[in-house]
């Protein structure tokens, strides 16, 4: 069984803004002369953290995190101004010419794993390779499924101090009524309906309870850019068209791609990997048959590990 690489800290921090509001976080770890891959974190707007730079060996890897507009320590924090799909995916590509880095490989997993592939789809020319975990293709249907109605069924105690926030009258469209409180005036009922949708997220990644998950998610900071801005996107189709991802899949067939994916993951089921391994055949899937949704399960992080040794092999 892999185990994540030891604990590294990053050679070089950068600041780059990318428009007149928004200023992206970039750090970069491991080899400056190594492979260079990107890790593109969740939510939309959860950030890094720094088990993420372990996915990698550092002596193989340039590995590039960076924190989406509005997500961890880019700034201004949880502004929903300027931040959609199209303007993270160009904020990506700024940061490749920025550190002067010509192809990269993507790792991206949930939310992660949607802007991977976007990305990927409108600059197949600049992607080496793809890792993407816990797919998630923004349509309508994953959004009701664990937003309105289906994960509640197997969550139904979580479900309960979901629901808290919102008064029973506006119930039929929950994440109408959370857009509502996250966006309101009221600063007390903002951080509450922030704390509990990022809640509900976090006790529902894991096969089994993890404190530690949950603590991440209940934190103010984290919960209310990933609470905000998931809510913002999800108010607008994530800023996409209806099957965009799988109808544009054709453009990854040269792009060698590994699809990590928890049997039991109830925030994006599993059946998410399978329809994007069926739309792009050259990619392996990898069905991690003790897990849920979060990157820190046992199981995952062996499959995940495995592939960048595998990615970097096949790569270098």
């Amino acid at each position: 069984m892999l185990t994540l690489y030891p604990d590294i800290k990053p050679y070089v921090n950068h600041t780059l803004a990318v428009d007149a509001r928004h200023t992206l976080h970039i750090e970069e770890c491991g080899n400056p002369e190594g492979l260079p891959v990107v890790f593109v974190h969740g939510g939309p707007g959860s950030g890094c953290e720094p088990y993420h730079r372990r996915f990698f060996d550092p002596n193989v890897y340039r590995i590039v995190l960076f924190d989406q507009r509005g997500a961890g320590r880019s700034t201004p924090h949880a502004e929903l101004t300027d931040n959609t799909t199209q303007h993270l995916v160009a904020d990506m590509e700024e940061i490749r010419v920025h550190l002067g880095i010509e192809r990269w490989a993507v790792f991206g997993g949930s939310w992660g794993s949607t802007l991977a592939l976007v990305y990927a789809e409108t600059y197949p020319e600049r992607v080496l390779g793809l890792i993407l975990r816990g797919i998630f293709l923004c349509t309508p249907g994953e959004i009701r499924w664990f937003y309105q109605d289906g994960a509640n069924r197997l969550f139904p105690d979580y479900w309960e101090d979901y629901l808290k926030p919102v008064a029973e009258e506006e119930r039929g469209d929950m994440v109408g009524a959370y857009y509502r409180l996250l966006t309101g005036g009221n600063e007390i009922a903002r951080m509450a309906a922030a704390k509990a949708w990022s809640t509900w997220e976090g006790r529902c990644s894991t096969l089994k309870p993890k404190t530690e998950v949950v603590n991440h998610f209940n934190d103010p900071h984290t919960a209310l850019s990933l609470a905000r801005i998931e809510c913002h996107y999800f108010m607008h189709n994530s800023f996409l068209d209806p099957g965009q991802i799988l109808l544009n899949v054709h453009t990854l067939r040269n792009i060698p791609g590994v699809i990590v994916h928890g049997r039991y993951d109830v925030v994006c089921p599993v059946e998410n990997a399978w329809r994007l391994k069926r739309a792009w055949p050259e990619a392996e899937l990898k069905i991690v048959a003790d897990a849920g949704h979060s990157a820190t399960e046992p199981g995952t992080v062996n499959a995940l590990v495995a592939a960048t040794i595998k990615m970097a092999d096949r790569l270098t």
